[in-house]
C-alpha cells in the first residue's frame, strides 16, 4: 500500500451522519468502524464512530471519526492532516520529523486496533496522525 495524505476530521457526536453527507457529496465507498468493535461494548460510547474512511472513484479520501472521550473538542480546529501506509520506515521518519519541537499527544505506539500510529502537533500549530497499517490476516 502506498502512503497517502489526508484530511481527518474529528465530530462531536454525530460522525456518522457527517460521512453518509460527504458521501452522498461525493460519492464512493464509506466504511464506518465502531468503538465497540474495538473494545467499548459496554460503554455508552459503543455505537460511536471511531475510525470512519470515504474513497470516491475521483481519487479524493476524507477520514473522521467521533472524539474520544475526555478529548476536548474545539469547532474550526477539529481537523488532522493523516498520513497512513504500510512502509513503517517511511511513516516512522515522517513521525519523527514532525512531532520533533512539537507535541505529542498520542505516543506513536501499537493500538488497540493493531496498527502503530501517533498523534502530533508540529511546531507550526499543526496535528498530525501517523499510521502504520499493520498487514490484515
Amino acid at each position: 500500500m502506498a502512503s497517502r495524505l489526508n484530511p481527518y476530521l474529528s465530530f462531536g457526536g454525530d460522525a456518522r451522519q457527517a460521512m453518509e453527507f460527504y458521501k452522498e457529496v461525493f460519492g464512493g465507498t464509506l466504511k464506518l468502524n465502531t468503538y465497540g468493535e474495538y473494545g467499548q461494548k459496554d460503554t455508552p460510547d459503543a455505537d460511536k464512530i471511531m475510525h470512519a474512511m470515504l474513497e470516491t472513484s475521483n481519487g479524493f479520501t476524507l477520514m473522521g471519526a467521533d472524539a474520544p472521550p475526555g478529548m476536548e473538542l474545539t469547532p474550526g480546529s477539529n481537523f488532522a492532516v493523516s498520513v497512513s501506509g504500510d512502509d513503517d520506515a517511511e511513516l516512522r521518519g515522517y513521525w519523527e520529523k514532525l512531532s520533533a519541537g512539537g507535541s505529542v499527544s498520542v505516543p506513536f505506539e501499537k493500538q488497540m486496533w493493531g496498527d502503530v500510529f501517533g498523534m502530533c502537533t508540529d511546531r507550526f500549530g499543526i496535528a498530525w496522525m501517523v499510521d502504520v497499517v499493520q498487514a490484515q490476516s
